[in-house]
């Protein structure tokens, strides 16, 4: 099956990110297909490459980063909620003249027309969070 998932809640108050993290391990152990993941609402804070938690928590961003590089998954950052919540690409930075950018590597800054995209292409679409 190819899935789909949508993740909502913000690392540091949910669980939405690492459930949705171990679902997709989950997924594709069992040879299921990923075809996006996209970081809305809250959820974009996952998407940030220099939060740090707490020495005895998984560091998210990271364990995000290197699934998707490993699975070159296709994860997209839905750019108004991104910006609104700072989290900045390079191609962002440039255009707003900041100083520095800080989402994590192999994921795009997009609009809601690829979660669409996402719900047509796939056989199901899994929302974590609120």
């Amino acid at each position: 099956m190819i899935f789909s998932l949508t993740i909502l809640g913000a690392p540091n108050h949910s669980a939405s990110p690492s459930t949705a993290l171990r679902f997709v391990k989950a997924l594709l152990a069992e040879g299921h297909q990923i075809y996006r993941i996209f970081f809305y609402g809250e959820g974009v804070h996952t998407a940030s490459r220099i939060t740090v938690p707490p020495q005895d928590e998984q560091q998210l961003s990271h364990a995000w980063q290197t699934l998707i590089a490993e699975y070159q998954l296709d994860v997209v950052v839905c750019i108004a909620a991104a910006l609104r919540r700072g989290i900045i690409d390079e191609q962002e930075q440039q255009r707003y003249q900041l100083d520095a950018n800080n989402m994590i590597k192999h994921a795009e800054l997009s609009g809601l027309g690829q979660w669409v995209d996402a719900c047509l292409q796939s056989d199901r679409m899994i929302t974590f969070g609120e």
